[in-house]
């Protein structure tokens, strides 16, 4: 089941989120820092209903945020839409002990559905550029590589944004 996050599973979603940073580290990835995504950015996320949470024997075993507002990051980047009626997704995590059993793929498709649903032009999202399994992943659902951007405070390398027209 997927649904909206409340402030009650905070702490819940806070460990997922560093298992995923733990578990990325490990593999060499190093897109989320020891505070990436912080306590307090997932609790803005909260309380702006933009973060769902995919739950499986009482347990979350996945998050993903859904906004419509455009990153100032994002500016520079060559889209296949237009701005202004755009899903963003952020913030994808999933059990990693659970890696490859369908999560990413259930939430991503819940996402689509939702922008689809709300009548959303396209999807946008970033992903790590050292993150080569996150941008296959992408590429085989059919999003498109358009340019790179920074976030200095998560890393030096760049990120590649991707865009899924509807």
């Amino acid at each position: 089941m997927i649904t909206i996050a409340k402030k009650k599973h905070l702490e819940q979603i806070k460990l997922l989120t560093d298992s995923c940073a733990v578990a990325m580290r490990q593999k060499g990835i190093y897109q989320w820092k020891e505070h990436y995504p912080s306590r307090e950015r997932l609790s803005e996320d909260i309380e702006k209903q933009e973060l769902y949470i995919k739950v499986e024997n009482c347990q979350i075993e996945g998050i993903i945020v859904l906004t419509s507002f455009m990153d100032k990051e994002y500016l520079p980047v060559k889209w296949l839409t237009n701005s202004g009626n755009n899903l963003y997704i952020h913030r994808l995590a999933t059990n990693p002990a659970k890696w490859g059993s369908g999560t990413g793929k259930a939430l991503m498709d819940f996402a689509e559905n939702h922008a689809r649903r709300h009548n959303f032009e396209s999807v946008r999202l970033d992903t790590f550029s050292k993150n080569k399994r996150n941008q296959q992943f992408y590429e085989f659902r059919g999003y498109k590589k358009l340019g790179n951007i920074f976030f200095s405070k998560q890393s030096e390398h760049p990120f590649h944004c991707y865009e899924l027209v509807l």
